[in-house]
């Protein structure tokens, strides 16, 4: 059989192919003359791995012709022009025959299509470079409205060890190409009815992970087990390319019990396999039968314990704590130790009855049950495709014991697991080439985090940073938010943390740091700053320097494009002890560009360009701050919401997604209004509103909207069909918006954001321009034969 001589571009492209799967590309400290990320002196363009993507082409019926839009890749970007990027064109075809040729972006809206035959239309898009056409999409047709529903499979209800019935519901997601095909797959994460958050009393069900293909057929499903409680706060699942194999893997916390279940095309299980457990802990009788799940009455013997070992305990007998239980409840001493059992039950049964109640209300520990305090913990590694396990380690750092040392007695609130299991993940390109995994635990009193590579074989830790224990004079009636802990190096990294994390290059050295809310962890696990402020006089104690502290929003990315480097936009919840209820911060150094004391918990907070007439983002939050400029001025009362933001609109500006609970979720322009209403469909988290993903997983680089129906029958994806002239390549081949999408699932989902300024005044000569040769592996080029 005879082959046709490729033509010489795509020759270049098929020994771009085989020469490896790596994205050649620019760090985004490198881009050509971005005042924000000038690069140290002597930068050069190196290569990042990232993902090689198909076309994405997706076609959609709209009342006025039928819309496609899709991808730029990265590598066949060259140069720009004043309303996008440039270096590859593209011819439509529908039908096999050429309608148009593309020059000014990556969609395109077939007015001609007559509307009976729009629906069984077959169209493709080819690229054009140099004039020569190189390669050629697969075809597709057109979805018959603006969304695609992908279908679900919802696990079976259950019961609770208490009678308490549950449902399913699908919850927060994620993407990657697990089979290297060019094309995302969707992992969903099902939330049972009884997810709780860590300081909440009760039962759950268990959490799965499923793995679905876009036409609905489900790949694997994770079932974590009993032993991983469901909620916001305990799963953070990771979903890359950690090896550069071209398969994404996954990556997550998990312990005796879980297990990968895979389907037959009938529905039925065809297998059903349990992580290895460590060998160690199957030599101490560890099995995948147990369950830590805590009833009432084994909280109280496991209080009873604790107690009857509280003369050993090493801060005890350090002289840090109190040497007896009566002298931490302030009642009078009573009994010898070592505590006999009936001694230890006789103070448990004070200390749940009458010193608890005394200090909160809300102090009811005979109701205590469902947490899990005890019993290993483990990471594991498993393939995206097939769910299989690939490695599995003690998580670190261990959870130690129920909280007693991680101050969740020490509060008002006495609540045991709740500190101790605030989970944190994101990826990270530490070395500006190769993504690494960071893991977090802790953020108001010990906080740490740890860092890995994973080679195909085994994960390998890189770095690890750890605060220490914040002392407490008395484990059952101190303060320990605010304090530092006792390492040396990032004692003052404690309450620092916010309920995200976020990696970017913040110092322009082409490697991503880890923001870690006030506190930033530099490539190499060192601290690179842990912000603080002096307490303005209406606060609990003017004069004093104070961390700028906790808080549950944060957004990076160049905010101002006048100011140099990136910047980093927080709100933060210490009241009356935090120097500033949110701030503009400059992400290298942490110092406050502006920012506000509020005196009060300052719960959410948003960042976009919703002002097109205005130069940089807009930034408001909750608490009467308002809407304000780059500068901190306050330009409205009035503020969009702040659940989530999306770039849905042809110019460049930023919408909201609104809708919490039990609301038809929306997205909204600032000027424009309504854009589009989401009917049969839910967010997720409940107050939190949050879509399942909110990310540029297909068409051109606008954000597509994924949010579950009201059945959790399918995940609904949305598509922009509103025309754009501007051409920027997928957002995906970013490395700080990839690994932002890789981190938006984690505990309160906050948006992604790339490594530059992205809005609709973009000056598209300050983009990053990836390097290297066009070589999209994923496809075969037109006019050559596999």
């Amino acid at each position: 059989m005879s082959r046709r001589r490729p033509t010489t571009a795509s020759a270049l492209i098929i020994a771009a192919c085989v020469a490896g799967s790596t994205l050649t590309a620019a760090p985004a400290s490198a881009g050509p003359g971005h005042p924000g990320h000038p690069g140290p002196p002597g930068a050069r363009p190196g290569t990042v791995q990232l993902e090689h993507l198909d076309r994405g082409l997706v076609a959609a019926a709209t009342g006025d012709g039928v819309f496609l839009s899709w991808r730029l890749l990265g590598h066949e970007v060259t140069g720009h022009d004043a309303t996008g990027l440039t270096g590859t064109d593209f011819r439509v075809y529908r039908d096999g025959r050429r309608i148009a040729t593309v020059t000014d972006s990556t969609n395109y809206l077939d007015a001609g299509a007559a509307a009976g035959a729009a629906a069984g239309a077959s169209y493709r898009v080819a690229a054009v470079v140099r004039g020569v056409e190189v390669d050629r999409s697969p075809a597709v047709t057109p979805w018959s409205q603006a969304y695609h529903d992908l279908p679900l499979r919802r696990p079976a209800d259950g019961v609770t060890p208490a009678g308490e019935a549950y449902t399913y519901s699908a919850n927060d997601m994620s993407v990657g190409d697990v089979d290297g095909d060019g094309q995302y797959e969707f992992v969903v994460k099902w939330d049972p009815s009884n997810s709780k958050d860590v300081s909440q009393v009760g039962y759950t069900g268990p959490v799965y992970l499923d793995t679905y293909r876009l036409d609905g057929t489900l790949l694997h499903r994770i079932d974590l087990g009993v032993n991983i409680r469901a909620g916001a706060h305990y799963t953070q699942f990771l979903v890359y390319d950690f090896d550069g194999d071209g398969r994404s893997e996954m990556m997550l916390k998990t312990a005796p019990g879980t297990r990968t279940i895979t389907y037959r095309a009938d529905g039925r299980v065809a297998t059903t396999r349990h992580i290895t457990m460590p060998a160690t802990d199957r030599r101490a009788g560890y099995a995948h039968t147990d369950d830590y799940r805590m009833s009432a009455d084994d909280y109280y013997h496991h209080l009873v314990a604790m107690f009857r070992g509280w003369h050993a305990h090493p801060e005890v007998t350090a002289g840090h704590w109190p040497a007896t239980l009566e002298a931490a409840f302030g009642i009078a001493p009573a009994y010898d130790y070592p505590l006999s059992q009936a001694d230890a039950e006789a103070l448990v049964d004070h200390f749940i009855d009458g010193y608890a109640p005394a200090r909160s209300a809300r102090n009811m520990l005979r109701a205590f049950e469902g947490f899990i305090v005890d019993g290993p913990e483990y990471l594991t590694v498993f393939d995206g495709a097939t769910g299989r396990e690939l490695q599995t380690i003690p998580y670190q750092p261990g959870r130690h014991d129920d909280g007693l040392m991680w101050g969740d007695y020490a509060m008002a609130r006495i609540e045991p697991g709740n500190r101790v299991d605030r989970f944190l993940s994101a990826v990270a390109y530490l070395d500006g080439a190769r993504p690494s995994a960071v893991f977090a635990r802790g953020y108001y009193t010990r906080s740490t985090l740890v860092a890995y590579g994973w080679n195909g074989r085994r994960l390998t830790q890189q770095w690890y940073v750890d605060s220490g224990w914040t002392p407490m004079t008395n484990p059952f009636n101190d303060s320990p938010h605010g304090r530092d802990g006792t390492d040396a190096e990032f004692a003052t990294i404690t309450t620092q943390g916010q309920h995200s994390i976020s990696a970017a290059d913040v110092d322009g050295d082409g490697r991503h740091e880890i923001v870690y809310g006030a506190a930033t962890i530099d490539d190499d696990g060192s601290l690179l700053y842990s912000a603080f402020a002096e307490l303005p006089p209406p606060s609990a104690a003017p004069g004093t320097m104070a961390r700028l502290g906790h808080g549950d929003a944060m957004h990076v990315t160049d905010i101002d494009p006048d100011r140099p480097g990136l910047e980093a936009y927080l709100v933060f919840e210490g009241g009356p002890w935090a120097p500033y209820g949110h701030g503009l911060l400059d992400a290298a150094t942490g110092e406050v560009i502006f920012g506000d004391y509020t005196g009060v918990d300052t719960g959410r907070g948003m960042i976009g360009d919703i002002d097109p007439d205005r130069p940089g983002f807009e930034a408001w939050a909750v608490s009467g701050i308002g809407l304000r400029d780059v500068n901190g001025e306050r330009i409205d009362t009035r503020t969009p919401g702040t659940n989530m933001s999306i770039r849905w609109a042809a110019d460049g500006t930023t919408q909201i997604v609104d809708g919490a609970i039990d609301q038809t979720p929306t997205i909204d322009d600032w000027r424009r209004g309504r854009l589009l209403t989401a009917e049969g469909t839910r967010t997720n988290n409940y107050t939190k509103g949050n879509p399942g993903l909110v990310a540029d997983i297909f068409g051109d680089w606008r954000e597509e909207l994924l949010v579950r129906t009201v059945d959790s029958s399918a995940i609904r994806i949305y598509l922009s069909t509103e025309v754009t002239g501007r051409k920027m390549y997928t957002l995906m081949h970013d490395p700080q918006y990839r690994a932002e999408v890789a981190r938006q699932q984690t505990t309160y989902n906050q948006p992604s954001y790339p490594g530059f300024y992205l809005a609709s005044d973009t000056d598209f000569g300050q983009v990053p321009v990836p390097a290297g040769r066009w070589g999209p592996c994923a496809v075969t080029p037109h006019g050559a034969s596999r």
